[in-house]
């Protein structure tokens, strides 16, 4: 580590190794069959995908990485390494002269935050699309997290099968959505980095919107707010590009709850009960774990699920599939946030068609 870097990423890492929950007890020939069949369900994952969004072609993709939690782990902090580099190089040039003694304690402390973040979202992320990878790696990479999918569909005592493929749908569509799209990688990347650029570097505002918040915050942790600490920080300049952000990932995490229950009883034939056992696990949890989550912003994830699946039922059953699709053809056809919420004002931007359209 040397004196120019704000977070020490690999102190971050060996963390978040460390303080993360231990998976699900399985044997040896036990772990390799789950990711044996995981790997064969991604790629069967891909043709229902295509057939049902009318998205995608024949490409060859890599395979999907099957990692456990220490692997996520190891990718998740390489994420944000590269997402955060230019506000971390912003923020260590207005460092100036502070002292190496000083930044290395300052970036250990940082490290060892981000480190007891990641390790608590290694126990919980079922699969992912990774966007931004290190230099060298790809442009992306589909990857399930085996143990966290196992201990998952032990608890809520559902078909392997049927379970293992449903996630699968999930995070295929993510892939396709970006490998179909190819300038959605390039718009979120820059509305990420237009939301860093409108950070205000000065510790002291940060502080200050912190303090402001503080009693907002207090009632997150006990259930009477949604605000985060991201929230509770931003900006002015921030909250607008956030407005567009979280259209934009509403439309993305809503597009994939619906494929996964959308391809139909056909290939996953217990979809209608594995959905209600598992919308019941994502309202459950302890008072503690319930606002750590809050805090986190994970409960607004759940918000932007949720939303983004009414928007793009509502949008669908509207002006239909290819209808829908040109949702895809442009930043410019993006839903905006209020359009989230009433797919009837996307519907009548977009295609012309008056009327009221209910999510």
């Amino acid at each position: 580590m040397t004196s120019r870097q704000l977070i020490d990423w690999d102190l971050a890492t060996s963390t978040a190794v460390r303080l993360v929950r231990p998976g699900p007890t399985v044997s040896a020939p036990e772990a390799a069959a789950a990711v044996a069949d995981l790997r064969g369900l991604a790629v069967r994952a891909e043709s229902h995908v295509r057939a049902f969004t009318g998205l995608g072609d024949d490409r060859v993709h890599d395979p999907v990485a099957v990692v456990d939690r220490p692997g996520w782990i190891r990718s998740a902090v390489g994420g944000f390494r590269v997402i955060l580099a230019p506000l971390t190089e912003r923020l260590l040039d207005k460092r100036g002269g502070n002292s190496a003694l000083g930044a290395a304690v300052g970036s250990r402390i940082t490290g060892f935050q981000l480190g007891a973040i990641v390790s608590y979202l290694a126990s919980r992320v079922l699969g992912q699309y990774e966007l931004f990878l290190p230099p060298g790696e790809g442009e992306g990479r589909l990857t399930l997290v085996a143990p966290n999918i196992v201990e998952v569909e032990r608890r809520l005592g559902v078909d392997v099968h049927d379970f293992r493929l449903w996630v699968c749908l999930h995070e295929v569509t993510h892939r396709t959505q970006f490998t179909a799209v190819p300038w959605l990688k390039n718009y979120l990347h820059q509305e990420i980095g237009a939301f860093l650029d409108a950070s205000d570097l000065d510790p002291s505002a940060v502080l200050r919107r912190l303090r402001d918040s503080v009693g907002a915050v207090a009632e997150a942790a006990r259930g009477r707010s949604e605000l985060s600490l991201l929230e509770a920080v931003q900006t002015p300049a921030q909250r607008v590009v956030l407005d567009r952000l979280t259209g934009v990932m509403s439309l993305v995490e809503g597009h994939g709850e619906y494929v996964m229950d959308g391809v139909g009883p056909d290939v996953v034939s217990s979809v209608a009960e594995i959905r209600r056992r598992f919308d019941e696990r994502r309202r459950a949890g302890n008072p503690v774990d319930r606002a750590v989550r809050r805090l986190l912003g994970l409960d607004l994830k759940m918000k932007q699920y949720a939303e983004g699946e009414r928007f793009v039922r509502a949008v669908v059953a509207a002006v239909g599939m290819p209808g829908f699709n040109q949702v895809w053809t442009s930043p410019q056809t993006l839903p905006t946030r209020a359009e989230i919420r009433d797919p009837g004002l996307w519907i009548r931007r977009v295609h012309g068609i008056p009327g009221s359209i209910p999510a």
